[in-house]
């Protein structure tokens, strides 16, 4: 008897595609929370920042030195009497006619005053107690910082969808706002199958059983998670049973709004994970044609989203900054979910054009361009580590020395 045709093979599809068809399940999570600005690092604003005030609130000094009328300094050397003195935190009064006031950064300009000289560019005068010479005229409005220049009143200081940041922080103490409602944390269960998986510690090196691994994927996700925002349960790893994968699922989909796992959804591959999905839910397997990372699985169990990343280190590693991190942004409500490649020159040939478009591990190197990791294989974690990012390379393209590439930084991927 003949055995049946094999099922065809899905096609590949484009990163592009199928990052635009995740998207449009990624639902911006309901409601959000009051959070001190201390503690909001990383956080999505739920709601525009706007400015009750001025920032300055008023004409101050951006310098140490002494507040003048300029159109009163008729040649450099003049001699002229300080009338005051104006430390920040204090109010001056105006300035008397022909006299400077000794002023220090941050204090309010007193009226009368257009301009601040320096101290440097002023003496005291050798015999005339509490008179300075001022050495150098200055232009009107020299080292004033005018009273609105940094945010207006009114003014949108951070939009709504924003990721803060911790000059977002400052600038958001500086308008007087000590609590900000960011975006609610999604909650993401992490869990992983496969009796041949060793947790770091249970095991000894020397005294691993042949089929072994330790279980990495678990820690680099876990790690990119949480700098993600998210609040994350780390479910262990679940016994190679279909059972035992059931009350995971149910389990997780009961209290949580992402199940993430890794390994077990290549076309083909026989275990718990797909047909436990889709008895409880609903699954997709997509080949996306990326290389490392091709295998992907979305669907849902109950009302959580889940998201299955291929089991090769490298492969999970960079499916989750080009897919998942997105995706999770958007449950977020954040405005800017993608990274923006740099232009750099590659210092290396790359003459293996593929099918498919590559992420190469790349770090830059002493005269700004790129140097190649030798291995590109996708279960090489070590590029990932040795890399400060990865080189988006298109379908089909080669890459000569000299030429010019798009490079994504680790540095704003990781973030």
């Amino acid at each position: 008897m003949n055995a049946a045709p094999a099922a065809p093979r899905p096609p590949l599809r484009s990163l592009d595609d199928a990052l635009a068809e995740l998207l449009t399940h990624a639902v911006p999570l309901a409601g959000s929370d009051s959070l001190s600005t201390f503690d909001a690092d990383g956080r999505v604003l739920a709601q525009d920042v706007v400015s009750a005030l001025q920032v300055p609130p008023e004409d101050n000094s951006s310098m140490d030195g002494y507040a003048v009328h300029s159109a009163q300094l008729s040649d450099e050397g003049v001699e002229l009497r300080v009338s005051q003195r104006i430390p920040a935190g204090s109010s001056g009064s105006a300035l008397e006619p022909g006299t400077v006031a000794r002023i220090f950064t941050g204090a309010p300009v007193p009226a009368g005053a257009d301009a601040v000289v320096m101290q440097e560019d002023c003496e005291p005068v050798a015999g005339r107690e509490g008179f300075v010479r001022v050495l150098q005229i200055p232009k009107p409005g020299q080292w004033i910082r005018r009273a609105g220049e940094d945010v207006r009143r009114g003014a949108t200081v951070l939009p709504k969808g924003e990721r803060l940041t911790p000059a977002a922080l400052g600038l958001a103490a500086s308008i007087g706002m000590d609590v900000l409602q960011v975006a609610k944390k999604p909650r993401v269960a992490l869990f992983s199958t496969g009796d041949e998986l060793v947790m770091p510690g249970e095991v000894a090196p020397e005294q691993m059983r042949p089929g072994a691994i330790y279980n990495s994927n678990r820690f680099f996700l876990r790690a990119l998670l949480l700098r993600l925002g998210c609040e994350v349960t780390d479910m262990g790893i679940v016994p190679d049973r279909r059972d035992a994968t059931l009350d995971a699922l149910r389990s997780a989909a009961a209290s949580h709004d992402l199940i993430l796992t890794s390994g077990g959804v290549s076309v083909g591959e026989e275990d718990h994970i797909k047909p436990a999905v889709q008895q409880l839910g609903s699954l997709d397997l997509w080949q996306i044609a990326i290389k490392p990372g091709k295998p992907f699985a979305y669907g849902k169990v109950g009302a959580a989203h889940f998201i299955g990343l291929p089991g090769n280190p490298v492969s999970s590693f960079l499916t989750f900054l080009v897919l998942v991190r997105p995706f999770l942004l958007k449950l977020q409500g954040a405005s800017e979910l993608r990274v923006t490649p740099v232009p750099l020159v590659a210092d290396f040939d790359w003459p293996r054009a593929d099918k498919r478009r590559e992420f190469l591990r790349v770090r830059r190197n002493a005269t700004g361009g790129l140097d190649l990791f030798a291995n590109q294989s996708s279960g090489v974690l070590t590029s990932a580590v040795w890399g400060d990012g990865v080189i988006d390379n298109p379908a089909g393209q080669t890459i000569r020395r000299g030429d010019t590439v798009q490079f994504l930084p680790f540095s704003a991927l990781l973030s």
